[in-house]
């Protein structure tokens, strides 16, 4: 027999009034560290300001000569601009699309690593031109600019891994008796397992990897070898996945064992079969968040299993045999509640 829960609990509220104080309060900090690193850096400029030349190198060529130039204020300020309007694109998504912890993480570490990467670029770009007359004359090595691009991945990680995860929310209501299910005899065990690969995302990878390699290995800057290394390893945690339903519920996993997520057979609502179109649906291929906060692993198009869960929330993942699937965790969602 289900009990009604406590006034106040997760239960009890409604799930708007669950994620969107979680998400308010994760923005809110990530956007502030964000920009404070940003500011931070624009004090080093200023403490820099007798030591720089009045213009300073921003851009270089193919060749590796600088052909562009600014203050060191306005590169600093660019800096700063730069840095809040990312933070004010990542708080939206967050604060609007953020039912799920996973879409509030990757927005919180939007913001951190927004503010430290243009921190890098700006400290990487002006401590070489540190006492010289003749800003032509520096030179931007491979290992600061790759530098700036990964070491702000610390911080970003430190910042998605400070994010809470969803509080419990078991479901409530049973499951619609229209759901599909599977025939299993009382005390039966069943598994379903399926990998989820493929897909043009793929593809992209996989011609990102061939450029970058290519473009080091003709400016002789071996260090960038780094770039198609970890792009190859992003593609393989973002096009790699293990779908499982068991009586703890449905489990997704990369094959990197990173992201992944895991729904509670407590929590299910209701699964069923889907159609995705990525573009359409969800803006693109990989780990996806579309624009009413759905979350899902968007391999290619065609049939997903779709998953809706309490609070509001849903998830869905593209995969082979959706419906035995669907029916499988609705069953496992029946015997949560009987619990």
């Amino acid at each position: 027999m289900t009990t009604a829960p406590p006034p106040g609990s997760p239960r009890a509220r409604s799930g708007t009034e669950v994620w969107r104080p979680l998400a308010r309060r994760a923005m809110a900090w990530s956007s502030l560290v964000g920009v404070v690193l940003t500011l931070g850096t624009a004090a080093v400029v200023w403490a820099w300001r007798d030591e720089l030349p009045a213009q300073v190198a921003t851009h270089w060529s193919r060749s590796g000569a600088p052909d562009g130039f600014m203050s060191p204020t306005a590169l600093a300020l660019v800096g700063v601009v730069t840095t809040v309007a990312l933070c004010g694109l990542f708080a939206a998504i967050g604060l609007t699309q953020g039912a799920a912890a996973s879409t509030r993480r990757i927005t919180a570490a939007g913001c951190v690593w927004s503010g430290a990467f243009l921190a890098a670029i700006v400290v990487g770009t002006l401590a070489p031109q540190r006492g010289l007359t003749d800003p032509s004359q520096v030179e931007l090595s491979g290992t600061a600019l790759l530098t700036a691009f990964l070491l702000p991945l610390v911080p970003a990680g430190i910042a998605a891994a400070l994010v809470p995860g969803d509080p419990a929310m078991p479901a409530v209501e049973a499951v619609p008796e229209d759901a599909p299910r599977a025939t299993l005899r009382d005390g039966e065990r069943a598994v379903w397992l399926r990998r989820a690969t493929g897909g043009p995302g793929l593809a992209v990878g996989a011609v990102a990897v061939a450029l970058t390699t290519l473009a080091a290995a003709l400016t002789a800057e071996w260090s960038m070898l780094v770039v198609p290394v970890v792009l190859a390893a992003l593609f393989v945690t973002m096009f790699a996945f293990t779908v499982r339903v068991d009586p703890a519920g449905l489990t997704v996993r990369s094959a990197a064992r990173w992201p992944g997520t895991h729904v509670p057979a407590g929590e299910v609502v209701r699964a069923s079969v889907t159609q995705v179109r990525p573009l359409r649906d969800y803006g693109g291929w990989g780990w996806r968040t579309a624009r009413d906060g759905r979350v899902g692993v968007v391999l290619r198009s065609g049939e997903a299993l779709l998953v809706e869960r309490t609070g509001g929330r849903s998830f869905a993942v593209t995969v082979d045999d959706a419906a035995e699937a669907a029916a499988l965790l609705n069953t496992m969602a029946d015997r949560a509640r009987s619990r």
